[in-house]
C-alpha cells in the first residue's frame, strides 16, 4: 500500500495572523495516533512550534479544521466551541433515502469501553444535532449535519441511532459501497473479489464559522476530497 506523503501548506485553505483553517485529508490523524506518528499537530509545529489543534476530526473524516497560532488565538477559539458560537457544518453520505425534513436529533451519548460511542439516557451527556436531506440519491442520501454540542463521534452516533449509519462507518454499521450495488447491470468478473469505490467513513467537515480575535466573521468553505468527489460523480452517473 502507497504512503501518504502529506505537505502541510497545501492543506490551508485561509490563514491569518492568529488562525489557520487547513482541508484536512482522510487517513490523517488530528494528534498522534499510535498507529501512525503522522499527524496534523506535529506537520504544522515543524513549521512553527506554536502552532495549537482547536478542535478535533476523526482520523477517516476529511474537511475543515481550525488551528491557532498563538495562546491568545487560542483561548479566544476555546471560549467560543465552549459557549457553542462555532458554527460546523457537516456532510455525510448515508444508505437509504432519508427523512425529507429537517430534524432535531436530542440523544445523549456515552463512550463505552471500547471506545464506541452508545445512547445512554441515564449517564450519556447532552447531545445535539441538526440534519436535514441534502440531495437525494436513488438508494443514498446525502446529509447535512449541524453539531450543536462537541460530543466524540456525534454525528456518527446520531446517524447511526436514526437506523441511517454513515457508508463506510463499520463501527456504527455503516457498509462500503460497491459498484454492484449501484449499476443494476453489473457484472462481476468470475472468480474476482469486487473492490469497494468506497469504504472509509463517509463524512467531510463542509465549514466552520467563528469570529477572529478582533471579532471579525470567519467563514471557510472545504472541497471534498477526491475520492468523495469520485463517489459523488458516481452516484450521480448511477444511482
Amino acid at each position: 500500500m502507497k504512503k501518504n506523503v502529506w505537505n502541510a501548506d497545501e492543506m490551508i485553505v485561509y490563514e491569518d495572523e492568529n488562525y489557520a483553517i487547513i482541508n484536512k485529508p482522510p487517513y490523517l490523524s488530528t494528534l498522534e495516533d499510535r498507529n501512525d506518528q503522522s499527524n496534523v499537530l506535529s506537520l504544522f509545529r515543524a513549521i512553527d512550534s506554536n502552532y495549537q489543534v482547536c478542535h478535533r476530526l476523526d482520523k477517516e473524516t476529511s474537511g475543515a479544521l481550525l488551528l491557532a497560532k498563538n495562546d491568545e488565538s487560542y483561548r479566544h477559539a476555546a471560549l467560543q466551541f465552549q459557549e457553542r458560537d462555532v458554527e460546523k457544518i457537516y456532510h455525510a453520505l448515508v444508505k437509504g433515502r432519508f427523512l425529507n425534513e429537517a430534524i432535531q436529533v436530542d440523544v445523549p451519548l456515552r463512550t463505552s469501553g471500547s471506545g464506541k460511542v452508545v445512547f445512554d439516557k441515564r449517564r450519556g451527556k447532552e447531545a445535539t444535532t441538526l440534519i436535514r436531506p441534502k440531495q437525494f440519491f436513488r438508494d443514498y442520501t446525502l446529509v447535512e449535519a449541524k453539531p450543536l454540542t462537541g460530543r466524540t463521534h456525534q454525528i456518527r452516533a446520531h446517524l447511526s441511532y436514526l437506523d441511517f449509519p454513515i457508508c463506510g462507518d463499520t463501527m456504527y454499521g455503516g457498509e462500503a459501497i460497491f459498484l454492484s450495488s449501484l449499476k443494476k447491470d453489473f457484472k462481476k468478473k468470475q472468480h474476482e473479489e469486487e473492490r469497494p469505490l468506497f469504504s472509509r467513513v463517509g463524512l467531510h467537515s463542509y465549514s466552520i464559522k467563528l469570529t477572529n480575535v478582533n471579532k471579525n466573521i470567519i467563514l471557510k468553505i472545504c472541497d471534498y476530497p477526491k475520492d468523495m468527489h469520485i463517489i459523488m460523480k458516481k452516484l450521480n452517473k448511477f444511482n
